[in-house]
């Protein structure tokens, strides 16, 4: 058996690899994939949007862009080497309601969704000193002030899978507002948002693909092989809906849309996200 090659430099026994390379780089200690089913998400519109709803005599699914991702991670408790991940997801929704007319008019507003995940991240006490060149001044040094994970997160734009529009006395009343929407959130809209004080409420539901991983700066030998796809899923994290949804019948039905993460090594266009995106925003 060949031996192991332990430093950098020409690798004549280590089969098809010629060279070995250290690399200083954020090595993944864990990741997770999932795919969220997000049923009855509360839809917070603008203020000329809820004016639209009252009057609205049916609405239908639209298209949903991801604005942002808030994340936090902590440390678990009695369990050493493992974070919890708190993320924050918010949506900007664009529906088509029905009104008087055959043709809809499109209301903008505002989902979020919370979500938490449980991974391996390992523990380290070093503390990280680094200098940072800035032009036409002095270098500053940078001090890393916790040696905690991080955690990244990468997801595509959602799919609107469905959405409802209610009265405010089907017991969704007691439902809670929003408590607070972070100032660059509320810029990407058109006009103020309201927590739907009307007589009328809109609940959506969302498919999510995502990917989350913890990382860790490492030094590392290695040659590259190819792309670091998770295999496992995200425990604890899965859809809980029974087989007679069908929104999120649709939903399982779609292949993880993989190349929407890696770069494909073609430039064909992937048949089965974008195919049910577009299938979707034509509801």
């Amino acid at each position: 058996m060949a031996d192991k090659c332990k430093t950098p430099g020409p690798m004549n026994s280590c089969g098809e690899y010629r060279e070995a390379v250290c690399i200083h780089t954020k090595k993944i200690y864990d990741s997770c994939k999932d795919k969220d089913c997000i049923e009855d998400l509360r839809f917070y519109p603008t203020v000329c949007g809820q004016e639209i709803l009252e009057r609205a005599a049916s609405i239908k699914g639209g298209s949903a862009e991801l604005l942002y991702t808030y994340i936090d991670v902590e440390p678990v408790v009695f369990n050493r080497g493992f974070f919890t991940v708190d993320m924050r997801f918010f949506y900007r929704v664009t529906l088509n309601a029905y009104c008087s007319s055959s043709r809809p008019v499109e209301v903008e507003g505002l989902c979020v969704f919370d979500k938490r995940i449980i991974l391996f991240g390992s523990e380290g006490n070093a503390k990280i000193f680094s200098s940072k060149v800035r032009v036409d001044g002095m270098d500053r040094q940078l001090l890393e002030q916790s040696n905690m994970p991080v955690a990244v997160v990468e997801a595509v734009d959602p799919l609107v899978l469905d959405a409802k529009l209610v009265e405010c006395c089907d017991n969704r009343c007691c439902d809670c507002d929003l408590c607070e929407i972070p100032s660059c959130i509320c810029q990407c809209f058109g006009s103020d948002l309201t927590m739907g004080d009307g007589c009328r409420r809109v609940f959506v539901t969302l498919g999510q693909f995502s990917i989350v991983r913890l990382e860790r700066d490492s030094q590392m030998l290695m040659p590259v092989l190819d792309y670091c796809m998770p295999e496992k899923d995200c425990a604890g994290c899965g859809c809980s809906c029974s087989a007679s949804e069908d929104p999120c019948e649709l939903f399982s039905s779609i292949s993880f849309p993989v190349n929407e993460f890696f770069p494909p090594n073609t430039i064909d266009t992937p048949c089965d996200y974008e195919g049910t995106k577009t299938c979707c925003c034509s509801r």
